[in-house]
């Protein structure tokens, strides 16, 4: 796995609310986890959709370890469910958010359309990459010793020749 922690573009800072609705605090970062997949993942076959599964699985239990020690901390924290771009613990709101979108705007990875579905491509490891994002009121330094704890220290981004340039007028939510 690979992690990074982000101020919230002004996107998700403004639509907050529409995202996560019982908050009553705003997003203070946006924790990006990228887990490589043994396969391409832009292909639909049982194959991939197993590996979908698999992966998605271990961000929720990895997210939701993560959300508890943050919220046991008194701030907001939510992983986001990369199916659905749902929240898995607070209320849903009238948006849902698009991980793919938030990882573009946040990283600059490129992305390509497949079938009707944005797939990320990571530099290394092209689509063969499962995409997720959490959401909190912590700062950022915050979420990244929690996350630190939770996961250990492997996997993390540390110098800037992985981020793109950022884009702050993303459209990451559809609702």
């Amino acid at each position: 796995m690979q992690y990074s922690c982000h101020l919230p573009t002004p996107f998700i800072a403004r639509h907050r609310p529409q995202l996560v609705p019982d908050w009553s605090c705003e997003v203070g970062a946006v924790l990006i986890v990228l887990q490589r997949s043994p396969c391409d993942l832009a292909p639909r076959s049982p194959l991939t959709e197993r590996q979908k599964y698999l992966l998605r699985e271990a961000f929720m239990q990895t997210g939701l370890a993560i959300a508890t020690q943050l919220r046991q901390l008194n701030y907001c924290a939510d992983p986001f469910d990369p199916k659905t771009g749902q929240p898995l613990l607070s209320q849903p709101g009238s948006l849902w958010l698009d991980d793919v979108a938030v990882i573009r705007a946040c990283l600059g990875y490129p992305t390509a359309d497949r079938d009707g579905c944005s797939i990320l491509l990571h530099p290394d490891w092209g689509s063969a990459v499962y995409p997720a994002v959490l959401l909190s009121s912590a700062p950022p330094e915050q979420v990244r010793e929690v996350a630190r704890s939770v996961t250990g220290d492997g996997g993390w981004l540390a110098s800037e020749s992985w981020c793109r340039k950022r884009s702050a007028y993303h459209h990451s939510f559809s609702g």
